[in-house]
């Protein structure tokens, strides 16, 4: 264990503490067949003291890669806050999701399980409607399968904040990264409507651009993670590829010392010249 202190937040309405900095289930742990390689970073996330961890359903391997660690060192799970998502839009389906999750990753129980990237209004009267996903993330919650329950989305802010104000969700996932702040919408729109309501901000796509843009320009991992926590978030994850990647992550979220002035005015000038290309988990702009 290092000998830095990750910073940590209440997770929304909650109760429970969570590191501002968070394990993605991107990086290598969205693989097939790399095991070893994704067990070294999610060994090396505990190492640092991160305690969020997130999965989804449909990410390659990631479940059993985390689960492959689980299975080893139980005590060590019920210490971490783990999250997967499931992406099926009717009960069945979900529910089914959530027993092939358990089965995956070697655990009875998830702290959070959220409705992956709701995209369009066809999705929310989908999960909404009777026999809709809705209500398999519910009925997980009232029998204690899981503790909280969130939505995700990365298409559309006016999608994810009516999930917000529509559905009794614990919290929700969203990006937050400089194109954010030039385009508007999730941070001015769904971040907004999370604070009002109280629940938990999970910053996702916090290095989602592309490298060859920024590196040309001399944008850090570093500055992007600084820039995602200056945000009134909860914790800020990032997919990470290898252990040092996830050192870089641990090491911010240790100190996140807010932006100069001038390294601020750097990010923003970027991300506003190639602001259609940096969005480009979005729908159309």
């Amino acid at each position: 264990m290092t000998d830095k202190k990750i910073t940590t937040h209440i997770f929304g309405n909650t109760g429970r503490t969570v590191t501002r900095v968070g394990l993605g289930g991107e990086g290598v742990l969205r693989t097939h067949g790399r095991k070893q390689d994704a067990r070294a970073v999610i060994r090396t996330a505990l190492e640092q003291g991160i305690t969020y961890f997130d999965s989804a359903r449909v990410y390659a391997d990631s479940e059993l890669y985390y689960g492959s660690v689980w299975g080893e060192i139980p005590e060590t799970r019920a210490g971490i806050f783990q999250a997967s998502k499931s992406a099926s839009r009717d009960k069945k389906g979900a529910l089914a999701d959530l027993e092939q999750t358990f089965q995956r990753m070697k655990t009875s129980y998830l702290d959070l399980w959220q409705i992956h990237d709701v995209r369009t209004d066809e999705d929310l009267k989908a999960i909404s409607d009777t026999g809709g996903a809705l209500e398999a993330f519910l009925e997980a919650k009232s029998s204690g399968k899981v503790r909280f329950i969130g939505v995700t989305g990365h298409h559309d802010p006016r999608i994810l904040t009516r999930a917000v104000k529509e559905w009794p969700v614990d919290s929700v996932m969203m990006p937050v990264n400089p194109v954010e702040e030039v385009l508007g919408g999730f941070l001015t729109s769904t971040l907004p409507a999370a604070k009002a309501k109280g629940i938990a901000v999970i910053g996702m796509k916090i290095l989602g651009a592309s490298h060859y843009i920024l590196l040309k320009f001399g944008i850090t991992a570093e500055m992007l993670i600084r820039y995602a926590l200056s945000h009134e978030i909860t914790v800020a994850i990032v997919g990470c590829s290898t252990p040092d990647e996830v050192r870089t992550l641990a090491n911010v979220g240790s100190d996140p010392r807010p932006l100069s002035d001038q390294e601020r005015r750097s990010l923003m000038q970027v991300f506003e010249m190639y602001a259609k290309q940096l969005a480009f988990y979005r729908g159309a702009i």
